[in-house]
């Protein structure tokens, strides 16, 4: 069963292709880990919620914009191998902040891992 590792936060509208750029080079790393698809979604339609909402989540502010993000794995095992490897893959230049400087505030990053409950397709 696939395994889903989500994602959401903020970041600044001015770093728009910045992050863009940021992504497409890390999640490179993921995908040569065994990731199976990955959508970095930029906010299209978020409105205010009356007691919470995506961007209450993360506390973005007036000039950033929330991303809607996750990454899909064949299943937990391999997700979980992957991230057993991570401090190797930080060695590696497209993960390093020093070679690819994440242009968002990490500290307000949600991250979890979920199981599909409910899956359809065509």
């Amino acid at each position: 069963m696939s395994y889903i590792d989500g994602f959401v936060l903020a970041v600044p509208r001015a770093n728009k292709q910045a992050f863009a750029d940021h992504a497409s080079t890390a999640d490179q790393v993921f995908m040569e880990q065994g990731a199976t698809r990955i959508l970095e979604c930029w906010e299209d339609d978020v409105s205010d919620g009356k007691v919470t909402d995506f961007r209450r989540a993360v506390q973005a502010k007036e000039d950033e914009a929330v991303v809607f993000a996750w990454v899909e794995w064949p299943d937990k095992s391999t997700r979980d191998a992957a991230m057993a490897k991570m401090e190797e893959l930080m060695s590696d230049p497209r993960m390093s902040p020093e070679h690819n400087p994440m242009p968002f505030d990490g500290m307000r990053l949600i991250y979890g891992g979920f199981t599909p409950l409910v899956t359809l397709e065509q």
